[in-house]
């Protein structure tokens, strides 16, 4: 008895289903360093049918390195190992990090227009993780995906240069009461026309104050 060769392509299919499950299975790997997003609303108004109205937004995205058991801050050359060559830290990981707002802030006394900037932290000269860290903002473009013959936007902090800089602000650092193993930032006490953004990783915490 002949089998049709259509009959033979069904049979096929049903029992050689491993080569789709192994390539599901790829797909849906964690991410090493996955992107991070955080947000606050500001100078809206409550309304009793709508809720809040007329909100301003402020964001920033980055990467969210994971410390994966490393001592971060207390060996001899943390800050090398976090620069990893740049001259500044992208403050995440991948992509730049980057700072959107839709209402203008005010950093140190410097008015910083609604934009999206990018964001850097330099560590400074010393190598004692407990010394006074700096928030930049810059006018430097984000590459969004690697690109080594673009001069003109930067990839994490590599090729960083300061005359786009348009904040630089001193960072208050303390010590949180336990290890976050994920990198992130967040909006803090947003009040009354003032709030910080805080770095958090490890046991560190650097935080810088604005205004809106």
């Amino acid at each position: 008895m002949s089998i049709h060769p259509r009959c033979l392509l069904i049979w096929f299919c049903l029992i050689s289903p491993a080569p789709l499950i192994s390539n599901t299975s790829a797909q849906d790997r964690p991410i090493a360093s996955p992107p991070g997003h955080s947000a606050t609303q500001v100078l809206g108004s409550y309304d009793q049918r709508t809720g809040y109205v007329d909100g301003q937004w402020i964001e920033i995205l980055f990467g969210r390195p994971l410390k994966r058991e490393r001592n971060l801050f207390n060996l001899p050359d943390w800050r090398e190992a976090l620069l990893d060559g740049a001259p500044v830290w992208r403050a995440g990981a991948n992509i730049s990090t980057r700072l959107r707002t839709q209402v203008e802030l005010t950093f140190a006394d410097v008015v910083v227009p609604p934009g999206e900037y990018s964001v850097f932290i330099d560590f400074g000269e010393s190598a004692a993780a407990q010394q006074s860290w700096t928030f930049i903002l810059s006018n430097w473009p984000v590459q969004l995906n690697y690109d080594y013959e673009n001069k003109s936007a930067l990839w994490g902090a590599y090729e960083y240069t300061s005359e786009k800089d348009v904040v630089r602000s001193p960072m208050t650092l303390s010590a949180a009461d336990t290890s976050f193993d994920q990198l992130s930032w967040q909006f803090t006490n947003i009040k009354d026309g003032k709030g910080s953004l805080v770095l958090i990783w490890d046991q560190l915490k650097a935080t810088v104050d604005f205004a809106y």
